[in-house]
């Protein structure tokens, strides 16, 4: 540990962070991250993967309240709660520790601690790393990354008291499952907590202050998933103005005006979902020519800030705020930092998914966006119910919709919800990554029996030759 120079300082250990070090080891480069918490970051912490986990064990429960459909019976079905949580806590363990192992494998400098940018020496730039308020050394480099995520956004009335009120981080390890629940905010976060409660058997509220949930997806797909939720079970409350919360001993009253009704909710706990903001603070951007825009650090194509030498990925450095961007900005970095050629990332090229149940996953421009963008198009439907596999799997529930440029037959969009699309959608982005059109997509063969076939109708349907429906 002895050891402070180095060609890249990394601050954060994230899937933007690990995944430049270990490119940048792999590149030659001398690379040290600073990570204040756990390697793998909120993601594999306390995103992505144990979220996973957790949808998954809703989904299985969820099958067992259905052998029926498949000739199946059981009986005193129940679950562990307890069980549920750390299975969830031991898949992020597992992974954090894999983080570690690459790390020390790639032969990356890690640095248990808080990293703050500090005075230029000559060409290189210092960061102190500290340990509760204590240095715990002070690392140079001539590139410096900025890599410190993202936190969820707090509203005033709904901060979280690790009780009633709850941030992600207590709805992912709940000791008792909650009879009723409200989910405030619709986006991805929101709409998986209130999947995996409402599978697990609680009564869910999901409310959104905009006039449609998952507002960032295609409308037809919102519309979809809202029927989807109801069927379900849940209650949908949008375009809603949420009043001041009161907390009644083991419950929690919320006033909501919704549809031109008001009303007053009581439930037993309420997860806000409502967004996130960037951690910017005591990173000692102060005296620097970084801009910071909502939370957020301004970066070119490349991630590099106004600051000579200083870099942004991830979530810090603004939308979309999703791993996979975070970790392709990681890899972009550091290839531009050892003089390769590289091409800067194409934010519409980046897919979404959302792990609900039904699943949805997207790429590239909505309908509506399309037509703004002043894009003439040829816009295909396939639904699920007309593809053997989903019905033989027992999932008919679904659709794809692509969306396509009339006159080049640029594939601008596509937007699918049903079992496995979160699996499926990366064809599309390789077609988008690929600049592929219509022709080329029409002429792959897809494997049969799959939901994949799907894709290739939704593609013909475009063009007025879907075959099976």
């Amino acid at each position: 540990m002895s050891k402070t120079e180095f060609d890249i300082v990394i601050i954060g250990g994230g899937p933007g962070g690990y995944v430049a070090a270990i490119r940048g080891a792999q590149l030659g480069l001398n690379i040290a991250v600073v990570e204040a918490a756990h390697l793998g970051g909120i993601c594999l912490n306390w995103g992505c993967i144990p979220t996973k986990a957790l949808l998954r064990s809703s989904e299985i429960n969820h099958l067992l309240h259905h052998l029926g459909e498949f000739g199946f019976a059981a009986d005193n079905i129940r679950f562990d709660l307890d069980k549920v949580v750390k299975r969830s806590r031991k898949v992020a363990g597992q992974l954090s520790s894999g983080v570690a192992h690459l790390l020390k494998k790639n032969k990356v400098t890690v640095f248990d601690g808080f990293g703050k940018l500090a005075d230029k020496d000559g060409a290189r730039r210092k960061v102190e790393v500290s340990k509760d308020g204590k240095p715990v050394a002070t690392l140079t480099a001539p590139h410096v990354i900025l890599a410190t995520g993202a936190r969820a956004r707090v509203l005033p009335g709904l901060e979280p008291d690790g009780k009633l009120i709850w941030s992600y981080r207590e709805a992912m390890v709940p000791t008792e499952l909650p009879k009723r629940l409200m989910v405030i905010g619709s986006g991805a976060i929101g709409v998986e907590f209130a999947s995996f409660y409402r599978n697990m058997g609680a009564e869910v509220t999901l409310v959104e202050v905009l006039d449609r949930i998952l507002p960032v997806e295609d409308e037809e797909i919102s519309a979809l998933a809202h029927k989807a939720f109801l069927k379900q079970g849940m209650t949908i409350l949008t375009g809603a103005k949420i009043g001041a919360v009161r907390k009644n001993g083991d419950s929690v009253t919320v006033p909501v005006e919704a549809g031109g009704k008001s009303q007053e909710i009581t439930v037993d706990r309420v997860i806000s979902a409502v967004g996130i903001v960037g951690n910017v603070e005591n990173l000692g951007l102060d005296g620097t020519a970084i801009a910071v825009d909502r939370t957020h650090i301004k970066v070119d194509p490349y991630c590099r800030t106004g600051e000579p030498g200083i870099y942004a990925i991830g979530d810090i450095a603004g939308p979309p705020w999703l791993a996979h961007k975070a970790s392709h900005e990681g890899v972009l970095c550091v290839e531009a930092i050892a003089g390769h050629t590289i091409h800067p990332i194409d934010p519409t090229n980046i897919p979404g998914c959302t792990y609900c149940r039904p699943q949805i996953a997207s790429v590239g421009l909505t309908e509506a966006r399309a037509k703004d963008a002043g894009h003439k198009v040829r816009v295909g439907r396939f639904p699920f119910i007309g593809n053997g596999k989903a019905i033989a799997a027992g999932e008919p529930e679904g659709m794809v919709k692509t969306v396509f440029d009339a006159t080049t037959g640029e594939l601008l969009g596509a937007h699918m919800i049903g079992a496995e699309v979160t699996e499926m959608i990366q064809g599309y982005v390789i077609a988008r990554t690929s600049e592929l059109t219509e022709a080329e997509l029409k002429e792959t063969v897809f494997p049969h029996p799959t939901i994949s076939e799907t894709m290739h109708e939704a593609v013909l349907a475009a063009y007025d030759g879907a075959l099976h429906i």
